[in-house]
């Protein structure tokens, strides 16, 4: 059946200034010669918004007219960030809404920047999850994206004297216009209370409840074809306020339900370091989980469907650890609420659910105490038990069994394997280790359960969208449709042979990177040169992600130039970018001394010109398109065995940046795509690095054989990064010669150079130019649509509608 409209209606930017001006007047009760950049922003938005309603409610029509199997995805993050040029390029009308606003006296790049990123994520999982919902519109995948809508995110990042502060991400202080409301799709979730058991049954009776209430964004496809639904729950009391304690004067009281129902969709990641912040913790994954099973139940119960068949029409996918809930939420719906027997219930749960795997750091994988999940959910602690027990029953003899319950912890990694049909690494290396180190029991358990599924990123966003200059080349070269059959990239490989096209494209990347520059010295207060290397590292703040090597590793850069200023130097711009999470004292300590090294990189009169050192504040992912398209080289020097994946090395490479890096995640494939010639390589293998961890001297060794790692250290613990403070960065040189958990000293000799490669490579700019060129024509493998098609066949079990 084909879809009706098959294309959004044809529109001029005459019609669409029509439509604009209609909102602006209508909808926000407004007139052109009063309104704010917000407010043309906000028409311009519901014009657009109208013209995805269409193919979102034939794509819905479509899905049950055909009783097309629905996939769901639950996730804690949704990174999505702004929507408005987003929508216009999926629709085909980004020329003609910036037409529109020219006539209007709008610019039309003024009001897109004007729109906040939604602060519903923070790092790879959730721009992951924002990734998977447009590919899955773009082929026709019918999906439903469940999370949260965070009131204020993660944090708004701001450094005073060098450090972080976190302060409120109030991205919602204005209208969100994407949104709509759903009163009717509105759930209780249940926390905390008893259990009864009567009548052969057990009965559980809540001791708080919170309403889960929908807010429905529509995801629209590349060509405006399909669109589907990301579904945020925000909370609200299920008493909405106490009108007798207000009139008694208690007005503190009279508010105190919404308070608390509140607290659970305010922040992501709350910190817990505090018993009170793990408990939050918990009730926000519940409250996430439990509202979407809720709500997936009642659309397979409308549409008239037995629940017995629900592996038939539903797939719910687990984004990590965070919904591992899912499975004795699941268990409990369908067998203490529908009355469907305890084996069976687990067995349609599991028919149901698969679990993607995002880490091989075990203290990521959720454990929670015993004491702590059984007060939150007393229910879902006796079903866990259950099921770590059925399980054991099922595979007897095991004198060495690894138990869901265990050590008074519930191991939502376990949970989460054994409640899934299919287990999912995200990268051929961190999938051969999930099996290896992360859960070899189970795996030999279920030696057919764990698949891969390398991660891939939306070209359409992180080529098209945010690299106009290098994406008209693309199409100039080989024509349209690259944008949703990536693997057609490789038709640039013929061309870069030819200087014509290099000197292209290496217009493009300059056309960047001039914008960029002017964009740093407008908010940094720095002036760099578009013709120095921009060396990028964007990513959350974390020990093995290893930006104390970058940092140390530009330190000893510094020193080399001071001492030997005349020397034949590639002039070197190091931008870093990302968020320590509030509670991770070491990675806030790394923040604060990139800051320091830059304050006195950036004043030192004899290397300004050579090399610079940029920390701009609240990386997002509005801050990520602007610097990757401008990006020459991608930091990816996580110490192998940790990183899952990663996607920004993918889209670093799309957007023509070779990679420095280690064999860790996607790195490997990376290197297998674009050639070991076009990849600076350096460090340890993951095998090699858990050998290497077993000496107790290894840093100490390596630092002992690195003069400049010595020299580095020296400058670093004498305060001549902190004058005022000399022994402000002892601890963490401490933990470089005495716990260098991942191997900073080991590795750092052979990044050293490494990155003495890429300014040799880097010194013949047509040399590097091709191995650009080439990194962009062979980026065509980590594209989120070829990811997500081994979803469908692999563990969905959903075809294409598209």
């Amino acid at each position: 059946m084909p879809l009706d409209p098959v294309t959004p209606v044809p529109l001029t930017h005459d019609l669409l200034r029509a439509d604009i001006l209609r909102h602006l007047t209508y909808t926000l009760g407004k007139d052109a010669d009063h309104a704010s950049l917000s407010d043309w922003r906000m028409a311009l938005s519901h014009a657009i918004r109208d013209r995805i309603v269409e193919p979102w409610f034939a794509s819905t029509r479509r899905t049950w007219a055909e009783g097309r199997k629905r996939v769901y995805y639950l996730s804690m993050e949704f990174l999505i960030g702004r929507l408005l040029e987003d929508a216009c390029v999926n629709l085909g009308l980004r020329e003609a809404a910036a037409a529109a606003m020219a006539d209007l006296g709008q610019d039309f790049a003024a009001v897109v920047e004007d729109e906040p990123d939604a602060a519903l994520g923070n790092g790879g999982l959730g721009r992951l999850a924002a990734c998977f919902m447009e590919s899955m519109a773009t082929l026709g995948c019918p999906a439903y994206g469940y999370g949260i809508r965070y009131e204020y995110g993660l944090f708004r990042q701001r450094f005073e004297n060098g450090m972080q502060v976190e302060t409120p991400e109030d991205w919602l202080k204005q209208q969100h216009p994407w949104e709509f409301e759903r009163p009717e799709a509105a759930y209780t979730v249940g926390l905390k209370g008893h259990v009864f058991h009567d009548q052969g049954r057990e009965t559980w009776e809540p001791g708080e409840t919170v309403c889960a209430w929908a807010y429905d964004t529509p995801v629209i496809g590349w060509g405006g074809r399909w669109a589907n639904t990301l579904r945020l729950w925000a909370a609200k009391p299920t008493t909405q306020f106490d009108l007798d304690r207000f009139n008694r004067g208690d007005y503190a009281a009279a508010a105190e339900p919404e308070t608390l129902a509140r607290t659970l969709s305010r922040v992501l990641y709350p910190d817990d370091t505090t018993y009170q912040g793990k408990e939050l913790r918990l009730k926000q994954e519940y409250f996430l989980t439990s509202a979407a099973l809720q709500d997936i139940l009642r659309r397979h119960l409308a549409g008239g469907l037995a629940l017995r068949d629900l592996p038939k029409h539903v797939a719910i996918q687990m984004n990590d650890t965070h919904p591992a809930i899912a499975g004795p939420e699941l268990i409990r719906l369908l067998h203490d609420d529908h009355g469907i027997e305890f084996a069976e219930a687990l067995g349609i749960a599991r028919a149901c659910l698969g679990y993607t795997n995002h880490t091989l750091l075990p203290e990521a994988l959720e454990r929670w105490a015993t004491f702590t999940f059984g007060n939150v959910l007393p229910r879902h602690m006796q079903i866990v038990e259950r099921i770590d027990q059925w399980h054991r029953d099922e595979h007897p003899g095991r004198p060495h069994y690894v138990g869901i319950v265990k050590h008074h912890e519930v191991r939502m990694g376990e949970l989460a394997f054994v409640m899934s049909h299919r287990v999912n690494g995200v990268s051929a290396l961190h999938t051969d280790l999930v099996k290896k180190n992360l859960f070899p029991e189970l795996h030999a358990l279920h030696p057919d359960r764990i698949i891969n599924q390398t991660n891939g990123v939306t070209p359409r966003r992180w080529l098209r969208m945010c690299n106009r200059p290098l994406s008209d080349l693309i199409t100039d070269t080989i024509g349209t449709g690259w944008e949703d059959h990536l693997d057609r990239l490789t038709g640039l490989e013929p061309h870069v042979d030819d200087s014509g096209f290099r000197d292209a494209f290496a217009a493009a990347k300059r056309q960047n990177k001039v914008a960029l520059a002017g964009w740093i010295h407008e908010h940094c207060g720095v002036t760099v040169s578009p013709d120095a290397m921009f060396d990028v590292q964007i990513k959350r703040i974390h020990e093995y992600k290893r930006q104390l090597l970058n940092i140390l590793q530009t330190v000893a850069h510094w020193h080399a130039i001071r001492q030997n200023p005349n020397g034949n130097w590639v002039p070197r711009v190091k931008i870093f970018g990302g968020k320590a999470a509030p509670g991770y004292a070491v990675a806030k300590e790394i923040i604060h001394l990139i800051n320091d090294v830059a304050a006195t990189i950036n004043a030192d009169p004899v290397t300004r010109d050579l090399l610079t050192v940029i920390y701009p504040p609240n990386y997002n992912v509005s801050l990520a398109e602007r610097l990757i398209p401008a990006a020459d080289l991608s930091e990816q020097i996580s110490t192998a065995g940790k990183e899952a994946s990663g996607t920004g090395n993918m889209k670093f490479m799309l957007n023509g940046a070779p990679t420095i890096g280690t064999l860790d995640g996607a790195n490997v494939e990376i290197r297998a795509e674009v050639g070991a010639e076009n990849f600076f390589l350096f460090g340890l293998t993951a095998e090699e690095v858990v050998r290497r961890r077993e000496d107790p001297d290894h840093a100490r060794k390596a630092i002992e054989a690195s003069q400049p790692l010595q020299d580095v250290l020296m400058m670093v613990a004498e305060g001549r990064f902190s004058p005022g403070q000399p022994d402000r960065y002892h601890g963490l040189v401490d933990r470089v010669w005495h716990h260098d958990d991942f191997l900073v000293a080991v590795d750092f000799a052979a990044y050293d150079a490494a990155q003495a490669r890429a300014d040799a490579a880097y010194a013949d700019r047509d040399a590097w130019v091709r191995m650009a060129a080439m990194n962009t024509a062979r980026a065509g493998f980590f594209s989120s649509d070829r990811t997500i098609r081994g979803y469908m066949a692999d563990v969905w079990d959903v075809t294409p509608a598209l």
